[in-house]
């Protein structure tokens, strides 16, 4: 698999300024592909009349869309306080977490005039959320998720508050009675509340007793209560966020539960996990894993019951983040669909049986002359009773739109987002419910990573885990493939401009100007977690005085971190005995070189120290997104154009590749990145922060919503995903052929004309086959190719003899066209070094599996296992494949396919795909396709007739334009290749008719089955002669 998702083809980064001293670590990890540079990101625009588009191309399949969206995630963006009288036994309390920014610098908040209950909107998660929100303007958003600790705010007097309306200024926005804001954000400020006489409220919570966690179980009626409350809240949060509303799901999850899900195996187990900690080196003691398991995976299936109990046909459901790996698979086993197709199409429709009463092929008799068959009606007649009543009306005229309103009626469409980073497969596998968790993820439509290369970690994974296959897309898990991409997340740019031009910035910039004159200021903040790098960032500063004398005295590094739930006493004292350490070495009485703050601070006070900073220093070990990065270079557009110095290990890394990127593991690398930083001239620096502000603005919160929704439509409705299939319907077919005036039939050999043989040489046509085939040739409208992996010889021996039929050999290595009688060689102009390596690599396994073969083509070699014990064949091959994907695959021009007992190795550029858009490109004017194919080789056909037209079908009254081929482009000098236009296709969608050879229940990117080769044949026939 070479690409996943919407990267262009693999490129290194290329920033000219590496400081690392030594490449990328990759001990017991998966061979890395750097991430793709990304690509001009098209408008949000653009994405929402993609999604649009794929919306209305699914109504009218027949496929409901409900216009709702459900997320699923761990919290609710929101915090419950609880008032209780004074005294109150409420049970065990403890304390809560410490909050990233302070309090009073939270967002607008609304509290309840029944004196019982307050709601505030959360602070956290601020992109994800952003991006729900900007959905809402076209979808309507639900998140499904757990409340949150509930805070209780003990207070002796509680009585019902008084109507302030009456108090209002006539100016002043009403809200309803049983709401009021306690800050309401005006102008991108914090305003304060609106009623003019505070007495009338509540007092603060900061003024009373401090908060504490409730640890008990809320009864019925308190969960109904905090139901209504957060409807209310949503309405009155809408009035005043004009960014979208959101409608609150919670999941009320027991105390002792949610701490073992949370506390437990999130954090304990997965987090360390996913960033490269395995836990014998976390600074945390593990647990038993045992019973925080058992909390995960109730948990999730708490969520799954919550997503039923407010699920509707044609919701589409997001899943976010690793607190909820299990709930895919959970959430469509809840709603009663076990796989992507609700309703199994093919035993709904089943196809011909094999065993009906039917014709006899000539392999089925000794006899190499085939008998008279019937009358042309008679033959249509008998194909179509064989299915019997169990087709119904669905065979009938129009049954084609019946049908998918029947097959996609009840679809369940899934999609799965990280956010945080993905581990190789080595540290993965070290996960002891490792199939378990991958299997629960399988259950998406589509998983979407932030980056390219933890979506392959993750392909990866599944193939040496648990041994299932990769596609071209994803991953196949016994037959149900799941879609694998990547869709890099970004920040919200109107709202952190609107906290970075508050009011309360610019005293702060000045205050730190005065404070620290004459001297650079490096900024870094972050949790205090091992992977967050903190240690080695205070390392590589001392690193960086040492080996830059003359910058003693001159440069400041003001750190603030703040508590972290899997924060552990022994980094906090590591952490300050260095920050001492560096103090006492390099400071002195007027001077002290670090300063580190471990609390939470002011917004303003965190906005004021990126707007000043000289340098911006992140040393994360592992991380994913990191949003401080994108927040630095937004303040800094207003301000100094400072660099960037980032980790290599972060998810941003690909994105901006014009900041210092360095290994925080090589600390004299990042003491040069900060010299280097410090140094750089202003146009430089002006260069850089073009870039990277480019990218942070091209890439939003609002644009990354907007794209996994686009993806996870595309892998919906059967459109680009494998599926069952009807079975052909003749009447359907037959009148299209009779109207066409161009036809193109395109075959594939075996398995699809002939049956599949033990002995491959013996699967040779007959001649009732060759006549149907010859006589589809002889009609000027038809342009008819063979398209086999068997090679040139074998074809020319078999077919040679019939006349105007074009033929592929090797899939699509070499190519005879019907009015020529030369074979193409398509390889010719490809570096074809690697077939060597390939054959050792299959030597290497035909010594260890008795009965397998080697066979070497001319432009590809394919291993067969046929022969061989069927069940250690096939894990000799997953092991062959994993191999061949690992090591092979990313550093030469190859693809790997499985095929039926083989394993076959070709040029990425040469597949029968390719042949396929060769051949449509060369007839543009055709409106007629027929293809017909059996195995996985085949899919590259019927992959190729889908996506020939653009996600959601081509648009009313345009016609499909077709880009040349890269199997004819590389094939052709440059200025020769430049030459090429694109061409306007004559196909429709409609007369597209794209044939597996299978049971009914296979799953295919075909349109139709038939399941044997006889009833290929007896579709020719019925064609020539209806």
């Amino acid at each position: 698999m070479r690409t996943l998702g919407p990267g262009s083809p693999v490129t290194p980064l290329t920033d000219s300024y590496n400081y690392s001293s030594y490449p990328h670590p990759s001990p017991v990890m998966d061979s890395m592909h750097p991430d793709p540079a990304p690509q001009p990101p098209p408008s949000l625009a653009e994405l929402r009349e993609h999604v649009a588009r794929l919306e209305a191309a699914h109504r009218a399949k027949g496929l409901p869309l409900s216009g709702r969206i459900i997320h699923v995630c761990h919290h609710l963006p929101v915090e419950i306080v609880r008032i209780v009288p004074a005294n109150t036994d409420v049970g065990a309390l403890s304390v809560p977490m410490t909050p990233e920014f302070k309090p009073e610098d939270a967002d607008a908040s609304y509290e309840s005039v029944d004196a019982k209950w307050k709601i505030h909107a959360r602070r956290g998660h601020t992109a994800m959320v952003s991006g729900m929100r900007s959905l809402s303007s076209t979808h309507e958003q639900i998140v499904v998720a757990w409340h949150g600790d509930v805070l209780l705010q003990p207070q002796a007097a509680i009585t019902p508050r008084p109507d302030v309306r009456a108090n209002l200024a006539a100016n002043e926005p009403v809200l309803p009675n049983h709401l009021e804001p306690k800050n309401v954000v005006r102008d991108g400020a914090v305003s304060p509340s609106l009623t003019p006489n505070p007495d009338n409220l509540h007092p603060s919570p900061r003024d009373e007793a401090p908060l504490m966690v409730f640890a008990g179980e809320f009864d019925a009626q308190e969960k109904a209560e905090i139901e209504s409350e957060l409807n209310k809240f949503s309405d009155v949060e809408a009035e005043h966020d004009k960014s979208g509303r959101l409608t609150y799901a919670p999941v009320f999850v027991p105390p002792e539960m949610s701490k073992g899900h949370y506390e437990g195996y999130c954090k304990t187990t997965l987090w360390p996990l996913f960033h490269y900690l395995l836990w014998l080196d976390s600074t945390a003691t593990m647990p038993s894993p045992d019973p925080s398991w058992i909390a995960y995976e109730k948990v999730n299936q708490l969520f799954a019951q919550r997503v039923k109990d407010i699920y509707r046909p044609g919701d589409l459901i997001l899943v976010h983040d690793y607190h909820l790996l299990l709930a895919p698979k959970l959430i469509r086993e809840a709603l009663g669909n076990h796989s992507t197709a609700s309703l199994s199409v093919g035993t709904t429709n089943p196809s011909p049986s094999v065993a009906s009463e039917k014709k006899r092929m000539d392999w089925d008799t000794s006899s190499a002359t085939p008998k008279q068959g019937p009358s042309p009606a008679a033959k249509l007649g008998g194909f179509l009773g064989k299915v019997g009543n169990a087709l119904g009306e669905h065979l009938g005229a129009g049954s084609h739109e019946q049908h998918h309103e029947h097959r996609e009626a009840g679809e369940i469409m899934i999609g799965m987002f990280m956010h945080t980073p993905w581990p190789s497969s080595e540290i993965f596998r070290c996960l002891p419910k490792r199939r378990e968790i991958l299997e629960g993820m399988l259950g998406a439509n589509i998983v979407l990573f932030q980056t390219y290369s933890y979506s392959r970690h993750f392909v990866s994974t599944c193939i040496r885990v648990c041994g299932f296959e990769s596609t071209l897309g994803g991953v196949d898990a016994n037959g149900q493939v799941t879609a694998v991409s990547y869709c890099p997340i970004g920040i919200d740019i109107d709202r952190v401009s609107r906290d970075r031009d508050a009011p309360g910035v610019m005293p702060k910039v000045e205050a730190l100007r005065q404070l620290y004159k004459d001297k650079k200021i490096i900024v870094g903040r972050e949790k205090l977690d091992a992977p967050k790098g903190v240690y080695n960032k205070l390392q590589a500063f001392e690193k960086f005085l040492q080996t830059y004398p003359e910058h003693r005295g001159k440069v400041v590094l003001i750190q603030v971190t703040t508590p972290a739930l899997s924060e552990s006493p022994k980094l906090e004292r590591m952490v300050a005995e260095l920050v001492s350490h560096i103090n006492g070495t390099y400071g002195s009485l007027d001077f002290t070189p670090v300063h580190h703050y471990h609390q939470a601070i002011d917004r303003d006070e965190y906005f004021g120290l990126l707007s000043v900073a000289d340098l911006a220093l992140i040393t994360s070990l592992r991380d994913g997104m990191n949003t401080t990065s994108m927040e630095f270079i937004l303040c800094q557009d207003k301000t100094n154009k400072s660099p960037l110095v980032l980790s290599e290990f972060m998810g941003t890394s690909a994105s901006f590749s014009s900041s210092l990127q360095i290994n925080p593991h090589d600390l004299l690398g990042v003491a040069r990145a900060i010299n280097h930083g410090l140094t750089m001239s202003q146009e430089e620096k002006e260069r850089r922060h073009t870039a990277l502000y480019d990218s942070v603005v091209g890439h939003t919160s609002h644009s990354w919503a907007s794209t996994i929704l686009k993806q996870l439509l595309e892998n919906v409705g059967m459109e680009h995903t494998a599926h069952q299939t009807p079975a052909l319907e003749l009447p359907r077919v037959s009148d299209a052929y009779k109207n066409a005036k161009k036809r193109l039939m395109l075959f594939d050999y075996d398995g699809t004309l002939t049956p599949i043989v033990k002995v491959p040489s013996q699967a040779i046509p007959t001649e009732r086959t060759r006549k149907a085939i010859a006589a589809l040739a002889a009609d000027p409208k038809n342009v008819v190719y063979l398209i086999s992996g068997r090679d040139g010889d074998f074809l020319e021996e078999h077919w040679g003899m019939v006349s105007n039929l074009g033929m592929s050999a090797e899939h699509g290595s070499f190519v005879k066209s019907p009015d020529d009688g030369e074979w193409v060689n398509m390889t010719e102009a490809l570096d074809m070094s690697w077939m060597s390596e390939v054959e050792d690599i299959f030597h290497y396994y035909t010594e260890r599996t008795t009965g397998s073969t080697i066979e070497v083509k001319k432009a590809s070699i394919t291993w067969h296992y046929r022969n061989s014990d069927p069940d250690f064949g096939e894990f000799q091959c997953k092991q062959a494949l994993d191999l061949l994907e690992s090591s092979l695959a990313p550093r030469r021009p190859i693809e790997v396919l499985v095929g039926k007992k083989n394993l076959e190795v070709r040029p990425l550029a040469i597949n029968k795909g390719e042949i396929v858009k060769r051949i449509m490109y060369e007839n543009p004017d055709a409106d007629f396709v027929f293809c017909a194919g059996d195995d996985k080789t085949d899919e590259d056909m019927f992959r190729s007739l889908r996506t020939v037209f653009p996600p959601g079908g081509p648009r009313d009254g345009e016609p499909t334009k077709m880009k040349p081929p890269v199997g004819l482009l590389s094939m052709l000098e440059p200025a020769d290749a430049q030459a090429l236009a694109d061409v306007d296709l004559a196909i429709t969608p409609a007369n597209v008719f794209s044939t597996t050879v299978g049971p009914p229940a296979k799953k295919t990117l075909a349109q139709w089955h038939v399941t044997c080769p006889e009833e290929v044949v007896e579709a020719m026939e019925c064609l020539l002669e209806a």
